[in-house]
């Protein structure tokens, strides 16, 4: 029996990173999953263990309210995995390495470079042989694999071939470049390369999450560059609860959504991750010298919302690099805010600052929420990143012509007065540029495409 005789179609989807844990990929994740059980697909995700993340990672690499916007339609289940790498503790260790370390991590060594070429090598055989398993009880129609890790393609390639159903692999990330610096990450020869390549000759789609991204793997290999397509982040309604936008001629009397907004101090803010990546010194940078010459920001102050890194241990460095206690600066970490409430923060601020690292790979998810919220949005980042192209025609999109500090603070000054002096018909025109990145709008199409091969 095939899907096309009437029965949903059933999808395998293979995604590391997938709630409670709380890494940047989840929210495309969880998003897609989400997507197909509404759209009447019969979902499986295979995914990290359990204790995977508080174990090896610390309890703050995950967020338990995540894992409670998973649509109770989709079954998740987390196959065993050989967690070598990350164990640290002797007393965890088998009798073989326990005994044998050096001859226990050449061998380990030897299975990176001739085998396959990362650490999460270890879930491949429990996803594998959970995949088939159930197959066997009822069959899949199509695989869908995320990466990063990119086992998962590696899965998806094993199980296409076994149980001859197509698969389609989705590139959150790069994988053997490193799109923040667009430098190599594997050395030439490695069988990184040879993998690349193999899995993508037998992928019935491969998807990006923009169009830079498509375009230097088209020419890497343009074999497959036909099968090649973008589909975008995007932004849940459900999740931001955007305030509708107010119908033209029926704003206040003062022109503004928010007439108080010109009776206290503005109030800019940063939501999402901090991480190592972002340009934080040409922010500050840019935010002092704003503050120093423009009376509007004079008494402005700067909140960072989010978690400090994506493990524990990054923390402290980072916070490091925030100016928190800088007299008269007025920036403040206001730590992370859980998903569900995510609207309730933006709302609280008058303009938006997207900081992002420079490289033309680089979207990243928390553009398309910025411009949900209809607000100023202040640009630090370099001019050519591939989210530029989202906030092209943003009518509150205010960035420089580079990432210094004069450039960041003629930003922050333009951002200012639009908080203050946009009206509510700005605000609306903001608010539906932002539209056509719901994820249902973006999602769509990709569903559609996925049905027919499922079908097919």
């Amino acid at each position: 029996m095939t899907a096309s005789s009437g029965r949903r179609p059933r999808i395998l989807y293979l995604a590391f990173y997938f709630p409670p844990s709380r890494a940047s990929g989840v929210f495309r994740a969880l998003a897609t999953a989400n997507h197909l059980a509404a759209a009447d697909w019969d979902v499986t995700v295979l995914t990290a263990p359990a204790d995977f993340f508080p174990r090896f990672l610390g309890a703050g690499s995950t967020d338990p309210d995540l894992a409670a916007t998973v649509d109770p339609r989709v079954t998740v289940s987390r196959p065993p995995m050989n967690t070598y790498r990350w164990k640290r503790d002797l007393r965890s260790y088998g009798a073989f390495r326990a005994n044998l370390p050096v001859l226990t991590n050449a061998f380990y060594n030897w299975t990176q470079r001739h085998l396959f070429p990362e650490h999460y090598a270890g879930w491949l055989p429990g996803v594998i042989s959970q995949a088939v398993r159930r197959h066997a009880v009822r069959p899949f129609d199509l695989v869908l694999a995320t990466g990063n890790p990119f086992a998962s393609f590696a899965a998806a390639w094993a199980l296409g071939r076994m149980l001859h159903v197509p698969y389609v692999l989705d590139y959150r990330d790069a994988w053997t470049f490193n799109q923040f610096t667009e430098q190599p990450k594997f050395p030439p020869g490695s069988n990184a390369y040879a993998w690349e390549e193999r899995v993508l000759r037998d992928a019935a789609e491969v998807v990006f999450v923009n169009d830079g991204m498509r375009r230097h793997l088209a020419g890497q290999y343009p074999f497959a560059a036909d099968r090649m397509t973008v589909v975008p982040n995007g932004w849940e309604p459900e999740i931001l609860a955007a305030e509708p936008a107010t119908e033209p001629g029926t704003e206040p009397a003062s022109g503004r959504d928010d007439p108080s907004a010109s009776d206290r101090p503005l109030r800019f803010g940063y939501v999402g991750t901090v991480t190592d990546h972002l340009p934080l010194e040409e922010l500050f940078a840019g935010w002092r010298r704003a503050r120093a010459g423009h009376p509007l920001l004079a008494d402005a102050t700067l909140d960072i919302h989010g978690h400090l890194g994506f493990f524990p241990h990054d923390a402290d460095r980072l916070r490091d690099r925030l100016p928190l206690a800088e007299p008269g600066l007025g920036v403040f970490y206001r730590g992370p805010v859980p998903k569900p409430r995510i609207g309730e923060a933006y709302r609280a601020l008058d303009a938006l600052v997207f900081c992002v690292p420079g490289a033309r790979f680089v979207t990243s998810g928390k553009v398309f929420e910025y411009m949900a919220t209809g607000k100023p949005v202040v640009s630090v980042h370099h001019p050519e990143i591939a989210a530029a192209e989202v906030l092209e025609g943003y009518p509150l999109h205010f960035g420089g012509t580079g990432l210094d500090a004069d450039s960041v603070a003629d930003s922050f000054v333009s951002a200012a007065k639009a908080a203050r002096d946009a009206d509510a018909a700005a605000r609306a025109a903001a608010r539906a540029h932002a539209e056509q990145w719901t994820r249902q709008a973006v999602l769509t199409p990709w569903e559609q495409r996925l049905r027919a091969l499922a079908t097919g």
